[in-house]
């Protein structure tokens, strides 16, 4: 069996006004095409709610309103009985939303079968290591359901990438390896211990990262220099002298954490979005064959589902933690039967 975490559907009536790829709107074509690749079930979503990924003036910051939201929940949840034992559904939310809309999240989630959450790795420049998304992550915590980290339509910096190429496939790929590093020194996947948080893309690029993350823990580079925070379980280290008179002090910072950030990387989980067999080993090592789950970005993406499937088959795995990433942890995470 072969389940892709990692797929998009749009309702028909968005294409008379928002500009998106067209296999988005044909959900008959996708799911014949998926079953002669051998993927039997997908589970959709919108990372942008009623809106569209393409660029457009002012629609990163487009205001969805709860009826606009509950229709399109509506509109997905009879998509997804429609096409019983093919598709899933996530919930899309804004973690900024406000007490208000993370109550209606956590309603739909209940009452219509959706089986996770979708929300974009950065809202507006505003990563969820922010304050503001404590709320938000103590909802999904008692939801108990994954939240699947998908990039925005406008990843931070984007509006210095002219060509719309370099933020789908670039600026979108810094925005959810940013947006990891930054939960994890957050101390939200601390604080609930039961978040199941998977990450698009391949997780980005953070396989890269856990040797600078766990240098930038304590960054002792800096020298001797004054107290930064107090001494104590997860905080930094004090300096043993101050810089010379009329130099400004060293960077401050205080960690939210009580263990290394390579230890909570470890936690996380990502698809296999990333084509790129070098990314996929490199996450296999870090995260293990257990934290990581097939997806596709099919569609929108076009790259052969053939192709996703036998980068997966011809890995340098037991056929066993082949199986886990094809379908296994899927079925755990998603509690699917």
């Amino acid at each position: 069996m072969i389940i892709d975490i990692h797929g998009h559907i749009t309702p028909p009536e968005l294409f008379k006004r928002l500009p998106m790829p067209p296999s988005l709107a044909d959900i008959d074509g996708m799911l014949e095409q998926k079953a002669r690749a051998g993927i039997d079930l997908t589970i959709v979503g919108s990372p942008v709610g009623v809106g569209t990924m393409m660029r457009l003036p002012g629609m990163a910051k487009m205001e969805q309103t709860p009826e606009q939201l509950r229709g399109f929940h509506d509109w997905l949840a009879q998509t997804v009985a429609k096409h019983q034992g093919r598709l899933k559904a996530y919930a899309y939310t804004n973690p900024f939303g406000g007490d208000k809309m993370l109550q209606d999240t956590a309603k739909t989630v209940k009452d219509g079968g959706f089986v996770g959450l979708i929300v974009n790795t950065s809202v507006d420049g505003e990563y969820l290591a922010s304050e503001r998304a404590g709320s938000f992550f103590a909802m999904a915590a008692e939801l108990d359901v994954p939240i699947f980290l998908h990039p925005p339509a406008e990843p931070v910096g984007s509006t210095s990438l002219q060509d719309f190429r370099l933020v789908e496939q670039v600026g979108r790929h810094c925005d959810m390896t940013t947006s990891f590093a930054a939960l994890v020194f957050s101390g939200y996947l601390e604080k609930y211990p039961n978040l199941q948080v998977i990450g698009a893309m391949g997780g980005g690029a953070i396989s890269l990262l856990p040797n600078r993350l766990d240098v930038a823990y304590k960054p002792s580079h800096w020298g001797a220099g004054p107290p930064q925070t107090a001494p104590g379980p997860g905080r930094g280290q004090p300096g043993q002298a101050g810089p010379p008179a009329g130099v400004p002090a060293g960077p401050r910072y205080e960690n939210k954490i009580s263990e290394k950030p390579s230890t909570y990387l470890k936690r996380l989980f990502v698809d296999t979005a990333c084509y790129s067999v070098p990314t996929m080993l490199a996450n296999l090592q870090l995260l293990g064959a257990d934290h990581v789950l097939f997806g596709t970005d099919s569609p929108p993406a076009s790259a052969p589902l053939q192709e996703s499937i036998a980068q997966i088959a011809d890995l340098p795995l037991a056929e066993g933690d082949k199986q886990k990433i094809f379908s296994g942890n899927a079925k755990r995470l998603f509690k699917l039967t």
